[in-house]
């Protein structure tokens, strides 16, 4: 690729954007230090992130690599659909927001293994905790830090090796100031993500308008929809080629709400910038987060869309091929090799910041688990708030270092950092959303039954998943429910098979929790009370905002 380095003005803008947060971090740190150092504290920053921060944190642990390469590899690939990962989040954080923050603050609940030994039991709590460790560090961590050091070595120049010890060195001494140095530091990391991301995308819609001849990003746009109409429908049909990643309406009524109910409502890593606030300053910073969401595809899915109109029409034909074949993943690091000087440091500051506030809030996440609920509950119960603290930073530290030793022997860019993610976790999810949701809801659900879930909903998304090689899947074609996949066998899309997979969970638990004693179906210490769900007349008109203009951008792009 030309031009992979960064000149003078890029590294003067870069070093700005890391002695800001690096300054804005110390700030805050020595400022709450005198306040409280307990272990709640440092874990959930308690009662002291405000609302925009709660929104900011929640967006910056959410975008990363995956998300600026990933989806503009998909924008390049399949088009605006992608953005129905964003779009649909946005209303998946208004029902998290009525439905699930409330039962959590009401319950005092800090980690998600602590509302299982709490609704359920201890063994259901420990199995979950050591899955969600590992989860954490063998495919969340590794991606984010494997494919944050990719692109940010695409673009500086420098080994992909430095870029990856660079990269997690920032991420521990952000994660070592707690919660609350996490929290307010992603709001400087979300102005410089959005404020980069939109740098790129004025670019990407500029490129398009000169290269045929007008001017401005309106006309860069209105090209990009008439030379890929294709691109711009949100709603795929059988015979599209996409249709087995984005199977039609099930991204609007099927299995996508599992995907978003189960990362944004039942995941460690997301709900922790929410539980140490009040209610209404929960609920204002998840909304904050909603808002920021229906923006993103502005920032991650076009700039992938204008680089297909461009290599349709002749442009970068060297720079996208990788090994012989176009790459679709290629298609964001272009777009940022030609930035000029200045705007190029930002958005390397951007994508940097981007990666970095996402370790930040996965290694905090897996250093509450693994401190608050393995360590001073089996290992060391009467441990001092100044021993776990210290835990804490231990475990954050451990992680981070087998992440950098393991990522790069995972395979990672050979399968896309966005699709490893979503299928390691998705095997896994409509067990766990089902074992949360009916543990939040009915009263009467078993602790037999949550394990059933995990471990049933584990099995057949496995059995599912091989199915097509055993039998003959073509007659589920005609309900949409089966399609070819590039070896021309007949497979259940993804998204589908969580919805299946869901289902049976559900109905499993029931006939589960229905067979046992009664004494057995008591509901375990956790309160319900119908006042929790009302909301404020302020958060009512924000969600009805949101939720009308997700009506308008599907109705527009149907």
């Amino acid at each position: 690729m030309n031009n992979n380095v960064l000149g003078t003005s890029d590294y003067i803008v870069f070093f700005i954007y890391f002695l800001i947060v690096a300054s804005y971090g110390l700030y805050i740190y020595y400022k709450k230090k005198s306040v409280s150092t307990g272990s709640k504290d440092y874990f959930l920053a308690e009662g002291s992130l405000t609302w925009w921060a709660i929104g900011a944190s929640l967006i910056a642990s959410n975008i990363s690599a995956e998300q600026f390469i990933g989806m503009s590899g998909s924008g390049f690939k399949m088009g605006l659909a992608i953005a129905t990962y964003e779009w649909m989040a946005a209303a998946t954080l208004i029902v998290v927001a009525i439905f699930f923050i409330p039962v959590y603050l009401k319950n005092k609940i800090s980690t998600m293994p602590q509302f299982l030994s709490q609704r359920y039991n201890g063994t259901v709590a420990m199995i979950m905790a050591v899955f969600w460790l590992l989860l954490y560090v063998v495919v969340n961590l590794t991606s984010i830090l494997y494919l944050g050091a990719l692109a940010v070595s695409s673009i500086s120049g420098f080994s992909l090796e430095l870029c990856m010890y660079v990269i997690a060195a920032f991420a521990i001494i952000i994660t070592l100031g707690g919660m609350k140095v996490i929290g307010y530091t992603d709001v400087v990391q979300v102005f410089f993500l959005i404020l980069g991301g939109l740098a790129t995308t004025y670019l990407a819609l500029n490129l398009v308008s000169d290269h045929y001849g007008t001017k401005g990003i309106v006309e860069g746009y209105s090209l990009m929809t008439s030379k890929a109409s294709e691109h711009f429908h949100m709603i795929l049909k059988p015979d599209n080629e996409n249709y087995i990643d984005l199977p039609g309406l099930s991204v609007l009524i099927g299995g996508m709400w599992i995907v978003n109910l189960n990362y944004w409502g039942c995941n460690q890593y997301i709900t922790q910038r929410a539980l140490g606030a009040d209610l209404n300053t929960a609920r204002a910073g998840i909304l904050f987060a909603a808002f920021l969401k229906l923006l993103m595809p502005i920032i991650v899915v076009l700039p992938g869309i204008a680089a297909y109109v461009l290599f349709k029409d002749g442009a970068f034909q060297s720079e996208m091929i990788q090994n012989g074949s176009v790459n679709p993943d290629r298609a964001y690091p272009v777009l940022l090799n030609l930035l000029p000087a200045g705007l190029k440091g930002l958005s390397f500051a951007a994508l940097t910041a981007a990666v970095v506030a996402s370790l930040a809030g996965k290694a905090n996440s897996i250093a509450t688990i693994f401190t608050l609920d393995i360590y001073n509950k089996v290992l060391k119960p009467d441990a001092s708030e100044k021993n776990l603290v210290l835990t804490g930073k231990i475990a954050i530290v451990t992680a981070m270092i087998l992440g950098v030793l393991i990522a790069p022997y995972l395979g990672i860019d050979k399968k896309g950092g966005f699709q490893y993610i979503q299928e390691y976790t998705g095997f896994v999810s409509p067990g766990i959303f089902a074992m949360f949701i009916l543990g939040f809801f009915w009263k009467k659900t078993t602790s037999n039954a949550a394990l059933f879930a995990t471990i049933g909903g584990f099995c057949l998304s496995l059995f599912l998943k091989f199915l097509p090689n055993w039998t003959d899947l073509s007659w589920l074609s005609g309900w949409g429910f089966s399609v070819k996949n590039v070896e021309g066998i007949y497979e259940i899309p993804f998204i589908d098979r969580m919805g299946f997979v869901f289902l049976f969970c559900v109905i499993g638990m029931y006939i589960i929790s229905l067979s046992q004693k009664k004494e057995d179906a008591e509901n375990k210490g956790l309160e319900i009370d119908i006042k929790m769900f009302k909301t404020t007349t302020g958060f009512a008109v924000g969600a009805l905002l949101i939720l009308g203009l997700l009506v308008a951008l599907y109705g527009v792009y149907w």
